[in-house]
């Protein structure tokens, strides 16, 4: 599959332009600049309220200049005061203005510089912060689950492999989208801007140490390269990956996917399903459906299991896997079940049902 010529310079436009950062789920705080500005605005207050305190207690205060003291004096006297700078042009000679100073004064100097310096601060160590936070993240990420696209495929995808036990902290998105790796961070997921056809970009997301990753982008040349760079990353991890036509699919499992699903054949054959029965485009959309109504899991056989034929299994039995085979459940070669066999069956979800896939890639 090539790229033609605009789309070769539109991407390496995209290159030279994007940012590739890590953005990690946070709790939801606000807008840096919007704490600034409210922060400089208490300060700015502070000054105003001080000023006004000066002023209408003008008469006790003195100015070695003239004498007098009016509303541009205020504004200076208070502006050298809360920053601690007192060149003592202007000082207090009532008891009242000194009193004044002692208890109202002195409280504000207090808490203007509590605003500007907890600013100051907050600035200098977030980014500080924010590096050991990705270090800690990057040296305890490990079999994680790296999901690239948060459209609308990806985000299903997200969701039903965290409705079978994964925690949030174990997926990490990658999109180009900063609006979508914002989207991704309120989730609770972690998040890498960027493009995943570059291997740079994937290893922002320790895709080396993966478990399994899903591939959801908006185009199939892209999803292309993406596997090939993925499984160039990553021997070991299950790669699945969602295209749009179906003749792509046969290019997608030589560049290294385990499983490709074809989203407009899929689409289209549920909806065929639908016509002919309605009842079962329900249950077979109930069935991808992870954790609610009925589940397809895939489990291992257990010891009690063993010598018995797929019918005779508590659970209903689809399928049978056999090393790199996938048998039927009514498969004159299955015989009886192994230990060593996994089975693929239908059984009412609850809250501790769990996919417990193998990581073994299936071949037809």
């Amino acid at each position: 599959m090539k790229l033609s010529g605009e789309d070769a310079m539109a991407r390496q436009a995209d290159e030279h332009l994007m940012t590739h950062r890590v953005k990690l789920p946070r709790k939801v705080v606000e807008h840096p600049i919007r704490q600034v500005v409210k922060r400089l605005s208490m300060a700015l207050l502070l000054l105003v309220v001080t000023a006004l305190i000066v002023y209408i207690d003008r008469d006790g205060y003195a100015d070695s200049s003239d004498g007098t003291l009016d509303f541009l004096d205020a504004f200076y006297y208070a502006t050298v005061t809360l920053s601690t700078t007192g060149y003592g042009d202007i000082t207090p000679v009532s008891d009242a203005a000194r009193l004044t100073n002692i208890f109202v004064i002195t409280p504000l100097r207090v808490m203007f510089l509590i605003i500007l310096v907890g600013t100051t601060l907050e600035a200098l160590t977030e980014r500080t912060r924010e590096e050991w936070r990705l270090n800690r993240w990057r040296s305890t990420l490990r079999d994680h689950t790296v999901v690239v696209g948060f459209g609308t495929k990806g985000r299903s995808a997200i969701k039903t492999v965290c409705a079978t036990g994964l925690r949030k902290e174990q997926v990490v998105v990658v999109d180009p989208s900063s609006k979508a790796i914002e989207a991704a961070a309120a989730d609770g997921f972690a998040g890498v801007i960027g493009d995943a056809t570059r291997s740079e970009v994937l290893k922002r997301a320790e895709v080396y140490r993966a478990k399994q990753i899903i591939i959801a982008t908006q185009r199939d040349d892209t999803a292309v390269l993406v596997t090939l760079t993925a499984r160039q990353l990553n021997r070991n991890a299950k790669i699945v990956v969602a295209v749009r036509e179906e003749e792509n699919a046969p290019l997608l499992k030589q560049s290294g996917a385990d499983a490709v699903i074809t989203s407009a054949s899929a689409a289209g054959r549920l909806l065929g399903l639908s016509v002919l029965s309605p009842a079962a485009g329900m249950v077979m959309e109930d069935l991808i459906q992870q954790g609610t109504g009925l589940d397809m899991v895939e489990r291992p056989v257990i010891k009690a299991e063993v010598g018995k034929s797929p019918r005779e299994v508590d659970d209903l039995v689809v399928s049978v896997l056999r090393g790199h085979r996938v048998l039927g459940y009514d498969d004159e070669n299955v015989g009886t079940l192994e230990l060593t066999d996994r089975l693929i069956t239908i059984v009412r979800a609850t809250p501790g049902t769990q996919v417990t896939p193998d990581i073994r890639p299936l071949h037809d």
